[in-house]
């Protein structure tokens, strides 16, 4: 379980746009709260779509038998992370255009963003992207196939979205921790993901878009 996991955890924490956009926040008038509020938002989205899809896809039984016959669901949800994350490599390598990137609106907003318009944009942004629910999907179909009890799915997926969000996390908690010194690190930061935002979509693109493949055709029983 843990193998399929992981490579969504860090596709999900490592997202470029995700930590420009934390990062924008915290050099607004609302500092940390905006910020914050901005986690928040995505954390509870993430949180409610796996209390809604996962009861419906995998969790209502107390117990599951890992021989019920869902592997092939979840080895088609991996293929089509796989495919996401290929095409997104594809189209920053050739066209520069990020798919999952929010509406320039909306990026023009966290310059004044309140908390609250913070909370909105973060649950936005989460309900409107493609590529977070393949991944929440993905999350729930890799846990739901362990055949773990149903309290320990809920847990387990908590887990995965605390650490999917850590990206985010660790931003916030060093500007809370060390809100003077963390600024210019926060910044040069900032500065290097809009610069890398390419090659580092293409790397990882290609990377992960391998690796689910390969798990994916694997739960196939193609390899």
């Amino acid at each position: 379980m843990w193998s399929s996991l992981v490579p969504l955890i860090l596709g999900c924490a490592l997202e470029p746009i995700e930590m420009v956009i934390t990062i924008m926040l915290l050099g607004t008038p609302s500092h940390l709260r905006a910020a914050s509020a901005w986690v928040a938002g995505h954390v509870g989205t993430r949180l409610l779509q796996g209390l809604i899809f996962g009861t419906i896809l995998h969790w209502g039984a107390r117990s599951a038998d890992p021989n019920h016959g869902r592997h092939w669901i979840v080895s088609t949800v991996l293929l089509v992370v796989a495919l996401l994350f290929l095409v997104t490599a594809m189209r920053e390598l050739f066209s520069g255009d990020d798919p999952n990137a929010p509406p320039p609106k909306w990026m023009t907003m966290l310059t004044s963003a309140t908390p609250t318009k913070a909370f909105f944009i973060g649950t936005g942004v989460m309900t409107v992207s493609v590529k977070s629910w393949v991944f929440t999907l993905a999350a729930i179909g890799v846990i739901g196939n362990a055949g773990m009890e149903r309290a320990a799915n809920v847990v387990t997926y908590i887990v995965f979205v605390v650490l999917a969000t850590g990206g985010n996390l660790l931003i916030v908690g060093l500007a809370a921790v060390f809100p003077q010194r963390s600024r210019s690190a926060l910044d040069r930061v900032l500065r290097w993901l809009q610069g890398n935002d390419r090659p580092i979509m293409i790397v990882v693109g290609v990377g992960f878009g391998i690796w689910f493949g390969v798990k994916a055709l694997h739960g196939f029983g193609t390899l």
